[in-house]
């Protein structure tokens, strides 16, 4: 059962091109109310998923880290009596690197809070304009600095592989990133999503990103210097000194139910996904009305279970055990991978084999989704 809780706390502090809930923004929040609609969602939610004790709690959104001090508090103190907490608890709260979000820091740590991760997303304000971030290279240093003041553990993420990066340019900024002194970070390449401004302006020929062969290479640096610096990947794009890989994302990876509250969320509960209602307003509604604000309980197909457990598990550098996936979900280890594909992957040195575990090798990392799509096998996407 769930032993990871996700809040999602939907108001920003202000419009930003960024948030996927630019229509959340608000003046005035009324905390009360927010409280007591999310304890109420969450004392519902725990009484079908109650099991073993949390070992990780990660508040995001919107904008959590300007959430009240008090509300985080109290939530926390509902979450230990509903499930009861790990000793080794990991309790993360998602910030962008502004001035405003830093100054409420040291009331978060005090409330509870003992990770935080920050958006930073680069170091160099021209690149911060392109990506339409509203903080400044010099504003989110100085939120790194205070989060490692009152934070134990402190993760911040940056993207590579921006029109113009060279190999020269991304090693000085990743040494540079790696200088201070954090014990994670998320080093993620720049994807151009349909939909979005950036594939936009590469279909009217505005942005021209860099080829995969760039790219790859810009990878391999990431490979080489966070692994001399003691923070090697443990997944595609996350890298960690040992013993500070993050907990709620491993919960995912290995995919672990978890319980996702508050509006948008989603979850895992004994192969039923759950989703929240996304409006606040709906949201509200919807607890007041019968206790909850779930929007959607739907239960998987084990093929589905299996597929999502395989997808997320190959993106880990330990690999997956196809013995104990298969014994887990009652399916033959030919319907779960494509031999065929794995022992051409294997030689190509895309993939490697030990035993019935499998992972994706350094080389295929960086080709991952192009990896996973020859090895998962046909049948299990098809179900």
């Amino acid at each position: 059962m769930a032993r990871a809780l996700y809040i999602h706390w939907p108001f920003c502090a202000k419009k930003c091109p960024y948030c996927d809930f630019n229509s959340h923004v608000r003046d005035g929040v009324d905390a009360d109310a927010w409280q007591a609609a999310l304890l109420a969602d969450m004392r519902a939610e725990a009484q079908v998923s109650v099991g073993e004790s949390l070992t990780s709690i990660f508040f995001g959104g919107g904008t959590p880290s300007l959430m009240p001090p008090a509300l985080v508090a109290a939530l926390l103190a509902e979450a230990e009596t509903l499930w009861g907490f790990d000793p080794a608890i990991e309790i993360t709260l998602e910030a962008n690197p502004s001035s405003v979000e830093a100054a409420n820091f040291a009331a978060l740590a005090s409330a509870g809070i003992n990770r935080v991760s920050l958006g930073m997303q680069s170091l160099d304000d021209a690149e911060l304009r392109f990506l339409g971030r509203l903080h400044g290279a010099d504003e989110a240093l100085q939120a790194l600095e205070t989060a490692q003041v009152h934070f134990g553990r402190v993760n911040f993420d940056l993207i590579y592989a921006l029109p113009g990066h060279t190999p020269e340019l991304w090693h000085d900024r990743l040494t540079r990133a790696l200088g201070f002194g954090t014990g994670h970070l998320s080093l993620y390449q720049l994807t151009i999503e349909p939909g979005t401004r950036f594939a936009s302006d590469v279909r009217r020929g505005r942005l021209v990103p860099l080829d995969d062969d760039a790219a790859a290479d810009l990878f391999d640096i990431t490979q080489v210097l966070t692994e001399a610096a003691g923070l090697p990947a443990y997944e595609t794009s996350n890298h960690a000194r040992i013993g500070e890989q993050s907990r709620h994302n491993l919960a995912y990876w290995r995919y672990q139910d978890y319980a996702g509250i508050g509006p948008g969320a989603h979850g895992r509960r004994g192969g039923v996904a759950t989703v929240r209602h996304k409006k606040p307003e709906n949201y509200l509604a919807a607890v007041a009305r019968h206790g909850d604000g779930i929007a959607e309980a739907r239960k998987l197909a084990v093929c589905e279970q299996a597929a999502e457990a395989l997808l997320m598990g190959l993106r880990l550098t330990e690999g997956m055990d196809l013995a104990g996936l298969g014994a887990r979900f009652g399916l033959p280890r030919a319907g779960l991978v494509d031999e065929g594909a794995l022992f051409r992957l294997q030689n190509l040195g895309m993939v490697w084999a030990d035993g019935t575990r499998i992972g994706v090798a350094p080389p295929g990392r960086g080709l991952l989704d192009s990896v996973l799509a020859e090895l998962v096998a046909d049948t299990l996407v098809a179900a």
